[in-house]
Parts: C-alpha cells; sequence; structure tokens
C-alpha cells in the first residue's frame, strides 16, 4: 500500500499531479455516507472529518441511523465515495445484510465499503470479506481522528483510483478478479503466492519476484533482517531465508531503497510493491521486470485492494496463534490439544496412549513470593525442560495457569518418566528453585468418551491425586467419573428445581414435654421432584452448598419462615417461635447480615421469635469472626442455638464467648437413650453443661416415651421428633398446633 502522502493516481496519460489538484479544487465534494445506529458516533465522525480536505476536495456527509434507512437513501442517492458502516445495528449481520445489498441488489461496485463496530470481539469472516468486497475493518476504538482520517483517504484514493479505471474501461475486471482469488487462499504464504499469480496476470505476462516481510513490530527498516515469505521459480531458493544470505546486491540495493522512501519503486532492473505497517509487518513484493507507466496505476490499484486482504491475513494469522498457542511458553494451549486428542482418540495409536495432567506443586505461593515475573520465567524453564525431556514423541501444552498436559505413548508418559523432570532444581534469574508436581493420568485405549471428556477426567484423576496428597499421582477409574458426574447432574437439577419452585419448606413441631404444649417448629427444606420422588436433604443439602446455591436457597427459606410464623401469629399463636437452619457457607457471605435484616423487615416477623440454627462445626471454624456476626445478630434481637451439639469439638472457653441461647442434643446422643440398657450419658452431660451455662437445651430426633421419660429426668424439657410430629406442611402445622 502506497504511503499517504503519495501523490493521487490518475490513468490519463495526459495529466499531470499538478493539473488534476487543479482540477479536483472546482470538483464537488467526496460524498461519504455514515451508517451507524448510535448518533454520537455521527457526531464523532463529523467532527474529526468535517472541516479536513481529501485532494483539495472538501467530504460532504449523509446520514442513515439503520439499514433500512440506509437502504432507501442508497437506492436515489449517487456518486458515494465511502460509506462507513456499523456491522452490528437491528441484528448483528445487519451490516454485512446491508453490504451485500450495496453490492448486489444496488450494483455499487466503486464505493469504498469501511466496516466499524464497536464490540472487539466480533469480526466477519474471511469469505464476507471477500465476498462483499469490504475495503477496511476496523474497531471504533482504535479509530482516532488520525487513523480514521487515514483510512478515509485510503478509501477515497481508491475510490478515485477504481473510478479511473472504470472510466477508462482498462483493468477493473481483472483487479477484481485478483482480489477475490486472493480472498479465497488461506494462509500468509498462499496468499503471498497467489500475489505473485495474480500479478503476472494482471500484466499479461510471466513475471519473476519474491516476497518478504519484516519480523513483528520492527522498527529497524534494514532489508538484511527481512525474511523471504514467497517465491516464483526463480527465487523459490529464497523462501523461508532472510534476504541477507543471498548474494544479489542489486536485489537488496532496490528493497532497500523502497524501505527508504516508503513507497513503490520502479526502476529498470526491477520494481518494489512497498506495503506498509501491514499486521504490525512492512512487506515488499519485487518483480524482476520492467513496469510502463499504465502497469503502475494498475499496480497501484491492485495494491490498494490487496492490502486489505494482507491485513486480514496476518490477523487471521495472528488469532490462529491466539487461538492455539500459549503466548507465554510458545506451547500448545488447551484448544490445540482438544483436537490433537481428538485426532488420537480416533486413530489406532490410541490403545496405547495416555493423556496426564501435571500440576506444579506451590506455584502459587512461589508466584507471590517472588513475583509474577519470576513465575513467568519458572514456567517458561517448565516448559523447555519437559520439551527437552519428551521431545517431539509426545504432544506438550499447557492448559492452566501451572498447570501441563502430557499426550503420548504410555511407555513414555508415565508418573515415573513425568518426575525426572522435576528431580533437579530450575535455575531461574540466577536462583536454583526446587519443585515437584502432582499428576493425573487416563489411560485412552479402553476410553469411550471424546477429547473434552477425557481432558475432563484427568482433571478429575488430578484433583483427586491433589486432595490425598501432594506429589502424588492418581489414574482415572470409573468410578470417580461417576461420583463427579452424579454431582453435576444433581447441582444442575437442584437449581432447576429451585428456579421452578419444586423446593418447599415443611415444619417440625418443638415441645414442652412437661405439658405437651408446641413452643415453636423447626423449618426443614424439602425437594419433590418431578416425578414425585423425594430426594433426601443429606443429598442435596451437601450440593447446594458446594455450588454455592444455599445462599439463594437459604435465604429463601429464612423468608418463607418469618411469613409462616406471622401468619400463624395473626391466627393467635402469639408465642410461636420458629427455628431456621443457617449453613456455613450462608452464615459466612459478606451480605448475610443484611438478607437477614431484610426479611425482618419485609415480613415484619419479630426478631426474638427468630431463631437461628448454626452446627458446632461452624461455631469452631472462625470463633472470632462468629462472634462479630453473632454480636450483631443479638443486636438485633434474634436468637441463636448450636444444632448438633456433641458432634464437634467445642472447648467451653468458646462456648461462653458464644453467648448462644440454646443448645440442641444431636440425635445420635438421643438415640443411645434405649429401653435396654442405653442410658443416655452423653445426652446427661450436655443438659448439665447447658444448666451450667444457663443455657436452653433441646433434644431432636425423640422417638419413644422412654427417651423422653428420660430426657425429662436430666432436666431436658424441650424436644422434637416422631413421637410427637413428623415434619408438617403448613396447613397440617396449623391443624396440628390447634389440637395440641
Amino acid at each position: 500500500m502506497n504511503h499517504v502522502n503519495d501523490d493521487a493516481l490518475v490513468f490519463m496519460d495526459e495529466l499531470s499531479d499538478d493539473q488534476l489538484n487543479d482540477i479536483n479544487k472546482h470538483q464537488p465534494g467526496w460524498r461519504v455516507m455514515i451508517i451507524d445506529d448510535d448518533p454520537d458516533v455521527h457526531s464523532a465522525t463529523m467532527f474529526a472529518l468535517g472541516n479536513l480536505e481529501i485532494q483539495n476536495r472538501p467530504l460532504n456527509f449523509l446520514h442513515a441511523y439503520s439499514a433500512t434507512e440506509a437502504r432507501e437513501i442508497l437506492s436515489h442517492e449517487t456518486n458515494i465515495a465511502v460509506i462507513l458502516l456499523d456491522v452490528v445495528m437491528e441484528q448483528e449481520d445487519a451490516g454485512l445484510t446491508l453490504v451485500n445489498y450495496v453490492r448486489k441488489t444496488l450494483g455499487l461496485h466503486d464505493v469504498r465499503i469501511i466496516l466499524r463496530t464497536g464490540q472487539p470481539g466480533y469480526a466477519p469472516e474471511i469469505d464476507a470479506i471477500r465476498d462483499y468486497d469490504i475495503n477496511d475493518y476496523k474497531t471504533k476504538s482504535e479509530l482516532t481522528r488520525t487513523k480514521l482520517y487515514t483510512t478515509v483517504t485510503s478509501a477515497i484514493r481508491s475510490y478515485e483510483q477504481i473510478c479511473a479505471i472504470t472510466a477508462n474501461q482498462r483493468g477493473l475486471e481483472l483487479i477484481v478478479n485478483a482480489s477475490t482469488e486472493l480472498m479465497s487462499q488461506k494462509g500468509l504464504q498462499n496468499f503471498a503466492t497467489g500475489i505473485l499469480q495474480q500479478i503476472a496476470i494482471l500484466l499479461g505476462r510471466k513475471v519473476e519476484g519474491l516476497i518478504c516481510s519484516s519480523g513483528e513490530n520492527d522498527e529497524s527498516n534494514k532489508v538484511d533482517q527481512f525474511t523471504v515469505i514467497a517465491g516464483s521459480h526463480s527465487f523459490i531458493s529464497y523462501v523461508e531465508h532472510d534476504i541477507a544470505r543471498n548474494g544479489n546486491s542489486e536485489l537488496r540495493e532496490i528493497l532497500q531503497q523502497s524501505l527508504d522512501l516508503r513507497s513503490n519503486v520502479f526502476a529498470s532492473k526491477g520494481s518494489v510493491l512497498y506495503f506498509d505497517n501491514v499486521g504490525q509487518r512492512n512487506i515488499c513484493v519485487f518483480l524482476q521486470t520492467q513496469i510502463n507507466e499504465l502497469d503502475k496505476r494498475l499496480l497501484d490499484v491492485f495494491c490498494s485492494n490487496v492490502a486489505v486482504g494482507l491485513s486480514n491475513i496476518m490477523l487471521t494469522s495472528k488469532l490462529h496463534k491466539f487461538a492455539y498457542f500459549d503466548p507465554l511458553t510458545g506451547l500448545a494451549n488447551r484448544l490445540r490439544l482438544l483436537q490433537t486428542l481428538n485426532e488420537t482418540l480416533s486413530a489406532p495409536i490410541k490403545d496405547k496412549s495416555v493423556l496426564s495432567l501435571i500440576d506444579i506443586d506451590h506455584f502459587a505461593e512461589t508466584n507471590d513470593a517472588l513475583g509474577h515475573q519470576f513465575g513467568d520465567m519458572l514456567l517458561c524453564a517448565v516448559a523447555n525442560r519437559l520439551l527437552n525431556h519428551f521431545g517431539t514423541a509426545c504432544h506438550l501444552a499447557r492448559v492452566g495457569g501451572d498447570t501441563f498436559a502430557l499426550l503420548g505413548n504410555e511407555y513414555l508418559v508415565c508418573p515415573e518418566n513425568i518426575a525426572q523432570v522435576f528431580h533437579h532444581p530450575f535455575n531461574v534469574d540466577q536462583q536454583d528453585v526446587q519443585l515437584s508436581s502432582t499428576i493425573g493420568l487416563v489411560r485412552l485405549g479402553n476410553y469411550d468418551g471424546g477429547s473434552s471428556d477425557a481432558l475432563k477426567d484427568t482433571n478429575i484423576a488430578l484433583k483427586r491425586a491433589k486432595s490425598h496428597q501432594r506429589s502424588s499421582y492418581t489414574y482415572f477409574t470409573v468410578d470417580m467419573g461417576v461420583e463427579i458426574r452424579e454431582r453435576v447432574r444433581m447441582m444442575h437439577a437442584l437449581r432447576a428445581a429451585f428456579e421452578n419452585e419444586r423446593l418447599f419448606v415443611v415444619y417440625q413441631p418443638q415441645i414442652d414435654m412437661r405439658t405437651g404444649r408446641a413452643i415453636g417448629a423447626e423449618a426443614l427444606l424439602r425437594w419433590k421432584t418431578e416425578d414425585g420422588q423425594f430426594v433426601p436433604p443429606d443429598q442435596f443439602i451437601p450440593i447446594a452448598e458446594y455450588s454455592g446455591l444455599i445462599v439463594d436457597i437459604g435465604e429463601w427459606v429464612l423468608r418463607s419462615a418469618c411469613f409462616e410464623l406471622m401468619e400463624l401469629h395473626a391466627l393467635g399463636f402469639t408465642d410461636f417461635k420458629m427455628a431456621v437452619n443457617v449453613s456455613q457457607a450462608q452464615f459466612s457471605h459478606p451480605l448475610f447480615l443484611q438478607s437477614l435484616e431484610r426479611a425482618l423487615n419485609d415480613t415484619q416477623a419479630p426478631a426474638q421469635c427468630v431463631e437461628l440454627e448454626i452446627t458446632e462445626s461452624m461455631a469452631m471454624t472462625d470463633p472470632e469472626l462468629l462472634i462479630q456476626t453473632l454480636q450483631h445478630i443479638k443486636r438485633l434481637g434474634a436468637q441463636v442455638s448450636i444444632d448438633d451439639f456433641g458432634t464437634g469439638f467445642s472447648s467451653l472457653s468458646h462456648l461462653q464467648k458464644l453467648n448462644v441461647d440454646k443448645l440442641k442434643i444431636d440425635r445420635a446422643f438421643v438415640n443411645e437413650i434405649s429401653d435396654k440398657s442405653g442410658e443416655g450419658s452423653i445426652a446427661k452431660m450436655i443438659v448439665q453443661l447447658s444448666q451450667s451455662l444457663n443455657i436452653k437445651v433441646i433434644a431432636e430426633g425423640v422417638e419413644t416415651e422412654h427417651q423422653a421419660d428420660t430426657l425429662l429426668s436430666f432436666g431436658c424439657h424441650l424436644a422434637q421428633g416422631y413421637l410427637y410430629a413428623r415434619p408438617l406442611a403448613k396447613a397440617d402445622l396449623r391443624a396440628w398446633i390447634a389440637n395440641n
């Protein structure tokens, strides 16, 4: 692509550049159409370009705020030079659909179209760019005033050149055909080879030449550092080598001249077409032939179109690299590994193949202690040693922060062989760092799943190894997969059940055994599936806690219990209390206290009639944080009890600090009170402890009269259990209370 300061091209031999500029002064302005559903984009574009001239001609603007409005304007307006088109308007493909309408329905092939998008992740496919003859594609954020002016200037020059060709009835069909053909090429080398072929067709004769490129972001502009990426028959030996390696001084001289001038060079012994900063590289095309004035102009137009294709090919190559390779280590990434793994699973080598995941032990601590830059160097050192150790016999990838994948023959990919990589320290930044790894492996011989499943199962094996012991290894077994997948299945089913209101709350009455009178109830969560089956709470509650869903479910249960409490009070049971279980995940959530206050305020439930049950293990997890939270709860007026007391390892000092209102004797200790020999000594001890601390005590799981009498003899007056009532639905609870 010519430098933006080059003179405009003409196809009328009798006109000089000065004459053309004089004519342009008296020509109407260039018509630029802005199509975008955002009025601010129109304003910003006008502000950036409104007072500028291109080739001594001002810019005149047309505006459309939708694809429909644009179609109406384009149907009767003519001589539009450039369309600045938003890709995404009414629909995601509104822009490309409009391009198709402009090119095919209206037959407007001269107008230059510049696609703009505010969504960087969205890009048209290569075939769309090829089929619709799109002049350029930019994100709105990268179109600064200077870049916008440069882009529009380039487009207008391209428009002027194409119009000139059309007016002179020369070369247009060849150029369009060449551009279309080039856009169908995949890969930079194929595209470069296609450029040489199309130039020969355009000039109507055989032309020897080559195409060379600078390194990415290379600012030295020295031709000796350029690499040949394509060449015709005479220059085929130059391909993939630096220009400096050949002895052709005349070739290097004319190429350097083009680089210094940053423009095309046409000389008697050869010509150079210069493409400036295409995909952050400079590209030169050397042609071993003389070029006449008319062909120069044809090549200028050809280059203007090809520059867009080159930019897109370079972008595609870069995106391909980003998509399939890790930018830090240069190894394949997860996506590339999945492709390779898929090929392995469908090939005979599957029977002897093993996939492993190698996780660096305690890498996070090293990263935090020595810095992320050091951590990156350490990861590169591990990658290099793995490459050197396994060579090309295995496929190596980096699939996570400090996790590498290794795929290959079972005799190579085995724990003993992998462990050898970590026998010696890694020298990084003049420091020796000793590392170890934990490994998960899957034998693919009898594996029935796909590549994604194999990688997931290897990760399951890795997690199992990490949970047992660091620096160990675990091979995946079917049982591991069943366990994990059942957990995931239940997690999704539980979320769906919650969203579709298939969870419900039941209430188990709590009794004063001295009078038989109900003093309150415990709210209990239940799950009934669509087929009428009940899922036991001990199965789905851990899943809810593991997934974090317990926070939302717990708040819903709390609010439901408070609403029911208010209904019971309205029926005249004004002394009735409601106990609600609070899980550790819910209790430790930073918004728990806010949700509690919101539930009390929204339902108007009296706080002194609401009792929160926490487990003994929760009380011991972070006693200081628990004390602060409990103090806040007490200030609200709510009650707190410790559920399942006696199953954990609470110390008396912590118990005194917690200032709880009630202890609940676990059903396991109540069950020890049998009609035969069980005396319930632990239950008796808990009752005595509560009496000494002046704390209420309640027993759960009371099922026999003997258990009730024994607990009463200990001094425990409160209980709940099947002896009195099973958990009841709301209507049944109200009837039960009325009868008792």
